[in-house]
């Protein structure tokens, strides 16, 4: 973003698999310990990434092989209830899963997994690329959103705040840099994890839609 310009950004993502794996609950905890915060985010994100017209909020990667893999409901609902919203920067969040997991490290349902359905960590690596589109005053703002790829939204609601440890998404921040507080607090208050990414936009436009 330049002065009072939105640019519009979208992105590639490359994942990696780290060569780490996990069989049990202390391993899962060790190896989260260890990792970098990139995995974490992979391991939280990857479902909006990767489906971007499903319905929302599915367990992170975590919650879902404790639960489904270990069969430990109890550990798995625990770490499926961590409200990324909450957590401005994944190191935060990284912390959150290390002490639900160090709570189960000494019990006896910390048993192994089948063999075979181990736990195998991944990394993102992000490309940004610019779009070249932008955006001068609200109007122009509201024609571009209309049309650019859902990649697009994801990175400037979704990474700007956690990967990238902004204050804010980039919509809100620049919205707030044009006198626009009001909506820009009100898309602040979005929960973007209970949309789909096509759901997020038209959310967007309604909230800002009427000073076209």
């Amino acid at each position: 973003m330049q002065e009072n310009y939105f640019e519009f950004k979208s992105r590639l993502v490359l994942t990696e698999l780290l060569g780490i794996k996990a069989k049990n609950l202390s391993e899962l905890l060790e190896r989260i310990k260890i990792v970098p915060l990139s995995s974490i985010y992979q391991h939280t994100h990857r479902f909006l990434q990767q489906h971007h017209y499903l319905s929302p909020e599915p367990p992170n990667d975590f919650a879902y092989w404790v639960t489904n893999m270990l069969n430990n409901e109890i550990a798995g609902e625990q770490l499926a209830s961590i409200d990324v919203m909450q957590f401005n920067n994944l190191s935060d969040l990284k912390l959150k899963f290390v002490q639900i997991l160090s709570g189960y490290t000494n019990r006896a349902e910390n048993g192994n997994c089948p063999e075979g359905e181990e736990f195998h960590f991944m990394s993102s690596r992000i490309f940004v690329l610019p779009i070249d589109k932008k955006a001068a005053n609200i109007q122009e703002f509201i024609d571009v959103l209309k049309t650019v790829s859902i990649h697009s939204i994801y990175y400037h609601m979704f990474e700007a705040r956690m990967r990238l440890e902004k204050q804010d998404n980039d919509f809100s921040m620049w919205l707030r840099s044009i006198g626009m507080k009001k909506e820009a607090d009100t898309i602040s208050r979005f929960d973007p994890y209970t949309f789909t990414l096509e759901g997020l936009r038209q959310k967007i436009l309604e909230t800002i839609n009427g000073y076209s």
